[in-house]
Order: C-alpha cells, then sequence, then structure tokens
C-alpha cells in the first residue's frame, strides 16, 4: 500500500503541481534504472528539495529512493515521525554521531538502509542555505560512499527552489526552477576531503551549464 501511495503522490500529484503550477522543469532522470542503487546528492535551498527530487523520479524506483532528513525536525513527535516515514519516506537521522548507541548513529542508519536495498537522497550541506551561496559539505556522505565504494553517487543541481520556497517561509510561489541530474560516479579515492571537494565542484559545473 506504501508503495501505491508514493508513486500516486510524487509521480502524479506532486510532479504536476510543481511542473504547472510552481513552474518546476525536470531534466530527465531514466538512466537510474540502469542502476542498482544510487546516492543522490544536491545543493539545499528550501523544502521543496526533497519532494521535487523525488518527484523527478522514475516512477517505479520511488518506494526504494529515502530522503535523508534531520529527525529533530521531521521526527518531533510520533506523528511527524510516521507521517515522514510514510508519505515522504525519510531516513530520519540525527545530526550528530552517536558513539555510545552506535544505532543511532547516522552513519550506521544510512549504511543499513543501504544494505536493506534502498538508494538515499542526501543534502551534503546538511541544511538549508541561501540560493547561489553554498554551504560547506559535511563529511557523512563521503564517509557512507567510502564504506559502500560500488554505490555511486549522482549529482544533481537544484535551480531557484530556494525563491520558489524561500528559507523560513512556508508560501510556495510560482517561479521558474529546474532540477538539473549530472551523470553517476564512483569514488576513486577514500580521502573524505578530495571526495566533497569533487562533489561541490561537480554540482557548481551542472549550475554553471544550465544558467
Amino acid at each position: 500500500m506504501k508503495k501505491i501511495v508514493l508513486i500516486l503522490c510524487y509521480s502524479v500529484i506532486v510532479r504536476n503541481f510543481l511542473n504547472i503550477i510552481v513552474g518546476v522543469k525536470f531534466s530527465k532522470s531514466s538512466f537510474l534504472k540502469q542502476e542498482k542503487q544510487f546516492i543522490l546528492i544536491a545543493n539545499h535551498n528550501s523544502h521543496l528539495d526533497a519532494m521535487s527530487i523525488m518527484a523527478s523520479l522514475p516512477k517505479s524506483m520511488i518506494h526504494k529512493v529515502k530522503p535523508v532528513a534531520a529527525q529533530d525536525h521531521f521526527g518531533k513527535t510520533k506523528w511527524q515521525t510516521w507521517l515522514s516515514n510514510y508519505f515522504i519516506n525519510a531516513l530520519l537521522i540525527q545530526r550528530k554521531s552517536d558513539k555510545d548507541n552506535p544505532e543511532n548513529d547516522p552513519i550506521f542508519k544510512m549504511n543499513k538502509a543501504l544494505k536493506e536495498g534502498f538508494s538515499l537522497i542526501i543534502f551534503p550541506e546538511g541544511t538549508r542555505g541561501e540560493p547561489n551561496l553554498p554551504k560547506e559539505f559535511k563529511a557523512g556522505v563521503a564517509l557512507v560512499l567510502i564504506e559502500n565504494p560500488h554505490i555511486p553517487y549522482v549529482p544533481i543541481y537544484l535551480k531557484s527552489m530556494g525563491k520558489a520556497m524561500p528559507k523560513g517561509d512556508n508560501l510556495i510561489v510560482p517561479h521558474e526552477s529546474a532540477i538539473v541530474y549530472g551523470t553517476p560516479v564512483k569514488i576513486s579515492s577514500d580521502n573524505v576531503t578530495a571526495i566533497l571537494k569533487q562533489m561541490k565542484q561537480e554540482i557548481e559545473d551542472l549550475n554553471t551549464r544550465n544558467t
């Protein structure tokens, strides 16, 4: 039932709303069908970001992709946790590592989801920034990839999402926006700094090529 709900929600309702009402343009994502698993990484300026990426996916894959989200924001109550899990398919994690409780550690939870066969959506900036002002990438996504080098990451540039739904504003306004996919990449290094630098450059390159 959850699979059907997610497919209808994102491939029909959310996608059409974003495209027709908000003005979001979706680039082709059918190439993802060739990948068994992947980690989607993107810049982060709006609460529309995760929903927009979910709506851009091939509908047959939507239920197998989990957006990684902060538990202290999207899981404050049991009801909110249920909504996030059922309608967003979110993987709720703590913002910081938890050495005393390994099973609550964010890296552990992301690795566990990958071992269960899910793909992930990760925003390496960790929190929403200001449009066109990218923040430094946090190490988590690189650490997950180092432990799962067989899984490629796919860079995504989200254009003008922060203007369609600005940070601190719950109002969605029409604004020409876009989701631009890059190509799948497998890491060739176990150096966290080098991996994050490459990711950031690839997202910036997508921005440059589509402005």
